[in-house]
């Protein structure tokens, strides 16, 4: 039997999407909610604190915590080829918090790098077949992009 859990956190993100047709290539920020799904079977081990879960909610959070929001909450995420709003972020000097990314900071795209983030950190040792399904971003409350391999 296979159960599902979902755990989120939220962060206010910069970015832009320099070749976007509209609005969206303006420098702005969202408040984007990082959604972790994992799947897998329940521990059955008797007398571990897990027995009855997939993971500890709390375990789920520290990953997410660490691996997505200690990186991006109130940072600004740019293209490494987006040489004008490096350019800009520039001025602001190294105590800006800006994260450089090899890709375009679309939420589709934000999606694969958190998944590709947190994949890693999920894992049991209980042998129940736990593994990160999907990571969900919601870049507007009526936004939302999925990533799963």
């Amino acid at each position: 039997m296979v159960t599902t859990i979902r755990r989120w956190i939220e962060t206010d993100t910069g970015h832009r999407v320099p070749n976007h047709k509209s609005k969206c290539r303006n420098m702005h920020g969202h408040r984007y909610r990082w959604e972790a799904e994992l799947v897998g079977e329940v521990v059955n081990e008797s007398g571990v604190s897990e027995e009855g879960m997939l993971m500890d909610f709390a375990d789920v959070s520290k990953i997410l915590t660490e691996h997505i929001h200690d990186l991006v909450d109130h940072a600004f995420i740019v293209y490494e080829n987006d040489t004008e709003a490096i350019e800009a972020l520039s001025i602001m000097g190294d105590e800006h918090k800006t994260l450089v990314v090899s890709f375009i900071p679309t939420a589709e795209n934000l999606a694969r790098w958190a998944f590709e983030q947190v994949a890693p950190h999920i894992t049991s040792a209980y042998g129940n077949a736990l593994r990160l399904h999907a990571f969900h971003v919601r870049e507007t409350p009526k936004s939302w992009a999925s990533w799963q391999p």
